[in-house]
């Protein structure tokens, strides 16, 4: 299984510097992938921006948007920036991608939330299109650049309604599992019961092989940084009220509460695990790069 890390949650959007040397240490380190989140009513940096960047400062590591929330944007500028990341990195893009749920995020990108599902749908078609050179629309020619890969980036569909885990296994190459901030072990088999759907509609759409599973795991490195990672949970889902102040949040912060939640998402047979500490302290980074480096 390979493991990944992903920038805070609420990496300051106003520190340039700190966010490049995160994604410098990721790269250094023995790291797979660097994520981030996507959210609009939030105070971190646009998440293509923050890919872009890292893009530009890295060399291995894949860059992962976990998830960005597609129906937010048009699918050809989409299309279009997303091409551009995967080529300014040499085909290191994977594009996790989501139909979103927060009402704000829609009103505030003056969008429509109804039927979003749909439009999703039709926005992975258009920008496969895009991605192969065609035409974009009727009357509409290809949008470039071209991306790295000829069929384009990679395409992880997150979610866990069935619609949207059933969409993941027809039109994704694999499933991304987010972390509740629950038990580990709940997390795990959660993210199972959800793959398994996905791998039937896989199979129904007559797709081969199997589809990749990616799942995120809220951690942190000791007391202080697990305290600051639960405190950036319960920011983040602020917009539920008193439900999220008195959420209990569990954060594996120590050696062996790490070790134990790795081998929880080895055993269903997770693809990679994401890494996602709450505090932006290159320490965290630093420390959690030796524990995956000792794994």
């Amino acid at each position: 299984m390979e493991i990944g890390v992903a920038f805070p949650k609420l990496m300051p959007a106003n520190n340039g510097r700190l966010l490049v040397e995160w994604a410098l240490r990721a790269d250094a380190g023995p790291f797979s992938s660097l994520a981030q989140i996507d959210r609009l009513v939030y105070g971190n940096a646009d998440v293509l921006v923050a890919m872009a960047a890292a893009a530009a400062v890295t060399e291995r590591a894949r860059l992962m948007p976990t998830v960005l929330i597609a129906p937010l944007r048009g699918a050809a500028l989409l299309a279009k920036q997303a091409a551009s990341i995967d080529a300014v990195s040499g085909g290191r893009l994977v594009l996790g991608l989501g139909v979103g749920s927060r009402p704000d995020d829609f009103a505030a990108a003056e969008a429509p939330m109804a039927r979003r599902g749909r439009r999703f749908e039709e926005q992975i078609a258009a920008m496969r299109r895009a991605w192969a050179g065609e035409p974009f629309s009727e009357g509409v020619g290809p949008i470039g650049p071209a991306p790295a890969r000829k069929e384009g980036p990679p395409l992880l569909i997150g979610g866990r309604s069935e619609a949207a885990l059933r969409r993941s296994g027809r039109l994704g190459d694999g499933y991304i599992a987010g972390s509740a901030g629950s038990a580990v072990s709940n997390q795990a088999q959660e993210t199972l019961n959800y793959y398994r759907v996905v791998e039937a509609a896989w199979k129904d759409a007559g797709k081969p092989g199997k589809p990749r599973l990616v799942a995120g795991l809220t951690c942190a490195w000791g007391a202080y940084g697990a305290a600051r990672t639960a405190e950036s949970i319960r920011a983040y889902y602020a917009f539920r009220g008193e439900a999220a102040r008195t959420m209990d949040v569990q954060v594996p912060s120590t050696a062996q509460a790490l070790r134990d939640a790795v081998r929880a998402y080895e055993d269903i047979g997770c693809d990679e695990l994401i890494l996602e500490p709450g505090l932006a302290d290159l320490d965290q980074i630093d420390r959690l790069a030796d524990f995956v480096a000792g794994l």
